[in-house]
């Protein structure tokens, strides 16, 4: 019980800087994440100095992907010829595959750093925490 009460003074060590010097909601909003999902997957220090620029690389990655999808969709606009919608199905396909592919990648990293449990239970952390922001916006 001593090891989890530090763990968790220890993540309010980390977060509680990066909180009161954050600018912006979004920062907030990530430092938020990161102790929510640290503390749901009960992540040592050494596993969460490792853990999150890994995890950071990787949803950076994902989310570089997505930004290109949108921006194609957007660049075609209403009307476009069943050429384009081709293009852009093609493009949604490839991008759902890159998606899968750096998934496989670094889940493989993902695992040498905080095993196969934590790695198993890391996307109901991110959902438990999605869900916990929605909460908080439905309240105010």
């Amino acid at each position: 019980m001593k090891k989890r009460a530090s763990i968790v003074l220890l993540l309010l060590a980390i977060v509680w800087p990066m909180l009161h010097f954050a600018q912006g909601n979004k920062d907030k909003i990530e430092a938020l994440r990161m102790a929510f999902i640290s503390k749901k997957l009960e992540l040592s220090t050494s596993e969460h100095e490792r853990f999150w620029p890994v995890y950071n690389e990787y949803n950076d990655k994902v989310k570089a992907i997505r930004r290109n999808l949108r921006q194609s969709y957007a660049k075609k606009g209403e009307t476009m010829s069943d050429n384009e919608a081709e293009e852009l199905v093609q493009l949604e396909l490839q991008s759902k595959q890159a998606e899968l592919d750096l998934f496989k990648a670094y889940s493989e990293k993902m695992k040498t750093i905080i095993g196969i449990r934590k790695l198993a239970k890391l996307h109901q952390a991110e959902e438990d925490f999605k869900r916990e922001i929605i909460n908080t916006i439905k309240e105010k």
